[in-house]
């Protein structure tokens, strides 16, 4: 009887697995039918097209302060004397060759940067964890920050008004009683 009752709690076991199963694939299955169009391509990336973003706009952005620095850098080198006599190419180029020419300089630097940075899982995993809680954000309606500014602004505006009048009030009696 202990046996039966064995099978029975094993068979209901596995029934229940097999649902757990079948319930966590449908699952599976309806987010990648969320997530893909009409013809089977992903329509979004989720969280993970902003730490994309990011990675792509801290590339530029060190790209573009690279590119800059040598710039001065090399404009600075071009207009000392001492610097031209040891090297005497350092003219051969005009400021605006010289900055195109460190801009791709940047460039490669930024990509370089940011390939390196990305390869790095903890950094990845980090960037990722900030995407998916930032996902997670109530962000205000355009209403609600209209409706914010105008408050801040009428607020202002009334604050403004009440200390100047406050002012010539306290100025006036500070006249009366000093002129007298």
């Amino acid at each position: 009887m202990a046996t039966d009752q064995d099978d029975a709690v094993q068979e209901s076991e596995r029934e229940s697995a097999e649902s757990d199963a079948l319930a966590s694939a449908r699952t599976e299955s309806e987010l990648a039918a969320e997530q893909e169009g009409g013809d089977g391509t992903p329509t979004q990336l989720g969280a993970t097209r902003y730490v994309h973003a990011a990675f792509m706009a801290a590339g530029v952005l060190i790209a573009y302060l690279t590119g800059k620095l040598l710039t001065s850098f090399w404009n600075s080198l071009a207009e000392w004397p001492a610097a031209i006599e040891i090297l005497p190419s350092l003219q051969r180029y005009t400021e605006d060759e010289r900055a195109s020419w460190m801009m791709l300089a940047g460039a490669a630097v930024g990509l370089l940067a940011i390939v390196q940075t990305y390869r790095k899982e903890h950094i990845r995993r980090w960037a990722g964890e900030v995407a998916v809680e930032l996902s997670k954000v109530t962000w205000p309606t355009k209403e609600t920050v209209t409706n914010g500014t105008v408050v801040v602004i009428v607020a202002s505006a009334v604050a403004t008004v009440y200390i100047t009048l406050l002012d010539r009030f306290w100025s006036f009696v500070t006249n009366l009683v000093y002129s007298a």
